[in-house]
């Protein structure tokens, strides 16, 4: 547990400081609420509509997909720093991964989901 103090004692530290400056903000900062300022914001265009509407399904997946494949990138550097001393093991392994990470961009390359319309 006495290794994790420091980390305790940042948050702490970042909570109170955010509770803080947000207390300070409020009370000696200028609040004049009007009706224009609370609408929301649509670049600098009266909005139209309600606020909330369904987004295409291709952004959801356009995101996770991009998310998914950086991730799975990642892995490639710390392997490539100690790379000569996992012989062809690492190697191997690294193909197998490869060849993992090759199968889930074709497939998903075949299903249209790299499309955009």
């Amino acid at each position: 547990m006495q290794d994790f103090l420091p980390i305790g004692i940042l948050i702490l530290i970042t909570v109170l400081l955010v509770v803080f400056v947000s207390v300070m903000s409020r009370l000696f900062g200028p609040f004049r609420p009007t009706r224009r300022k609370q609408m929301p914001y649509e670049s600098g265009v009266d909005p139209i509509g309600p606020a909330i509407r369904r987004l295409p399904i291709k952004f959801y997946l356009t995101a996770v997909l991009f998310i998914l494949f950086d991730i799975e990138v990642v892995f490639f550097l710390p392997w490539a720093v100690v790379m000569r001393r996992m012989g062809l093991f690492g190697l191997f392994e690294m193909l197998i991964f490869t060849a993992i990470l090759l199968a889930g961009y074709v497939y998903a390359w075949r299903k249209g989901a790299l499309q955009w319309e």
